[in-house]
């Protein structure tokens, strides 16, 4: 690894230590990590915990700080979405009972910025704040299929992580499974991720009619998905509606291919 000569950049890259697999390190492990003398670490450790990106426990181990949760909750693609979506999403989730999640895509990942879950649902490998690649993901395969070509052309010559046998991996597969969801409206995933599950999701529009996040619902491998396609896509409508998208006031017939 560059250790990169800004403090900026050593900041972040301290910052990017942390992750889902290592929610918190002490300072040996974020000196090793980021490749910073110790001295140096400790000083700028000190500085994000003054600032509050990080916290320190009593173990002397450092986790991420809520000042950080409270930026990222200004992110132009969560604010005010998120706000805007939690009605349908909680309406969406007492007529299932399941996982209901909420995503944008940055890039060729899905971010998940909201999610409800039932203590009895099937368990997922996402957390809000989780990524996964829109190839191999219910609410990415939504976004991505209403994406700009050439976003969609980069996904389809960029290498596609295999997650289970079902993942998607090859460029006919996705260009298959894109072209259906553009004609149908909604994307199925069946244990891309996991095969214990399966997701529904549909495409969610702001106010210019672009497609800006989805929403998703996860359930069990051996449920039937017929009823809850138009339980996600009447959501999805409801939410792209209190956004402002104008397509989103036509009726179910009309807008059934988005």
């Amino acid at each position: 690894m560059t250790t990169p000569k800004s403090v900026a950049g050593r900041l972040f890259t301290l910052l990017s230590v942390f992750s889902e697999q290592r929610p918190s390190a002490n300072l040996s492990e974020l000196s090793r990590s980021a490749g910073l003398a110790l001295s140096t670490t400790h000083r700028l450790v000190n500085e994000l915990v003054e600032w509050g990106a990080l916290d320190r426990d009593d173990d002397g181990r450092y986790h991420v700080g809520l000042r950080l949760f409270e930026l990222a909750a200004l992110s132009p693609g969560s604010l005010g979405l998120r706000e805007r979506a939690l009605p349908f999403l909680e309406d969406l989730y007492e007529v299932t009972h399941q996982n209901v999640q909420l995503a944008v895509r940055d890039g060729l990942e899905a971010v998940y910025v909201e999610r409800i879950s039932a203590h009895n649902a099937v368990n997922v490998v996402t957390r809000i704040g989780s990524r996964l690649p829109v190839h191999a993901s219910g609410v990415g395969l939504a976004m991505l299929a209403f994406a700009a070509p050439e976003v969609q052309e980069l996904a389809v010559r960029s290498p596609m992580r295999r997650f289970t046998p079902k993942t998607i991996t090859t460029p006919a597969a996705l260009r298959e499974v894109l072209a259906r969801v553009r004609r149908d409206g909604y994307a199925i995933s069946d244990g891309q991720i996991e095969l214990i599950t399966l997701s529904v999701a549909a495409p969610i529009r702001g106010e210019d009619d672009s497609v800006v996040a989805a929403v998703s619902i996860v359930v069990p491998q051996d449920v039937d998905v017929a009823g809850l396609v138009p339980a996600v896509r009447t959501a999805a409508r409801g939410i792209s509606r209190a956004l402002g998208a104008p397509s989103a006031v036509r009726s179910p017939e009309r807008g059934a291919s988005d």
